[in-house]
């Protein structure tokens, strides 16, 4: 067991701050709003820390999960940051979705101070943080990823080494760009399936266990069907993530068409006033007819 800090208490963190703490480990939290990390202690015990460097002092294990590239650096970089109270010996292992140069970065800044650095996207969504079987992406040094996986696997179901720092970030973005493509796919075929009259209970129970199987259709396919999207990854995050995607895809040279045009839709999405709606909303741009203002 060891003493652990976790930064960042957003709808992810919050579940998987908890599950350290079940695993036995003495939790630190800090968290922008302060009123989460006092909900988060009364829960789940532990203590609340005023900035990420107390927060960060004295543990062996820091994580973070905040929104995008700028955030992590505010809370690992600043004076008051994490890496400004953590110890030679120590680890820091960022959950949060973003770029893989900011993963670099921030894995050099970690090795001047003696601290070693994973960067460790997760998949798997609210409901994967809330049963601890998140999918976690990692990218770091072999023994560093060794010392930390124990740690790690509190909250997930798979943690895996994809290769040096950026590497679970270059993976994650691998990530997001397919479900992108399989859900404007999905919403296509179920819209499909509605005009034709088909009782789409009945078509997403026999299609999922064939090939166009998923889980997007498995999870998502009965409420887009009936047009419920309140709840899951919000299309904000996602247009985030694809903004990422494309910025690396820019310097490597890959080829995105599909993912470009699905960014659009999530834009028109966004019009609708569904910022915060699941990302399965896509199938509501061709379910309903709309003429923005």
């Amino acid at each position: 067991m060891a003493k652990v800090a976790f930064i960042g208490l957003g709808v992810m963190g919050y579940p998987m701050a908890g599950h350290l703490a079940a695993g036995g480990h003495e939790v630190t939290v800090y968290n922008r709003t302060a009123a989460k990390a006092e909900a988060w202690v009364k829960q789940h015990g532990g203590k609340a820390a005023p900035t990420p460097k107390t927060a960060a002092e004295g543990c062996t294990y820091v994580f973070t999960c905040v929104g995008n590239d700028e955030d992590l650096r505010t809370v690992t970089l600043a004076d008051d940051g994490a890496l400004a109270g953590m110890g030679e010996g120590s680890c820091l292992i960022d959950n949060t979705t973003a770029s893989a140069d900011v993963a670099r970065e921030l894995a050099a800044v970690a090795r001047g101070n003696g601290v070693g650095f994973i960067d460790a996207p997760v998949s798997g969504g609210q409901a994967g943080a809330e049963n601890g079987v998140l999918t976690v992406m990692c990218g770091g040094e072999e023994a560093v990823f060794a010392d930390a996986q124990p740690v790690i696997d509190c909250y997930a179901r798979s943690v895996v080494l994809m290769g040096p720092a950026g590497s679970g970030q270059l993976t994650k973005m691998v990530n997001q760009l397919c479900i992108a493509g399989l859900l404007q796919g999905l919403s296509e075929g179920l819209n499909f399936g509605q005009k034709a009259g088909l009782d789409m209970e009945r078509v997403i129970d026999v299609i999922s266990k064939g090939a166009a199987g998923s889980w997007q259709m498995e999870n998502r396919g009965s409420t887009m069907c009936k047009g419920e999207f309140d709840f899951g990854f919000a299309v904000d995050w996602m247009r985030k993530d694809l903004s990422i995607c494309f910025a690396e895809a820019n310097m490597n040279g890959a080829r995105l068409p599909v993912a470009h045009l699905v960014d659009q839709f999530y834009a028109q999405v966004q019009q609708r006033g569904g910022k915060r709606w699941d990302t399965s909303s896509l199938i509501h741009l061709l379910a309903n007819d709309w003429t923005p203002s």
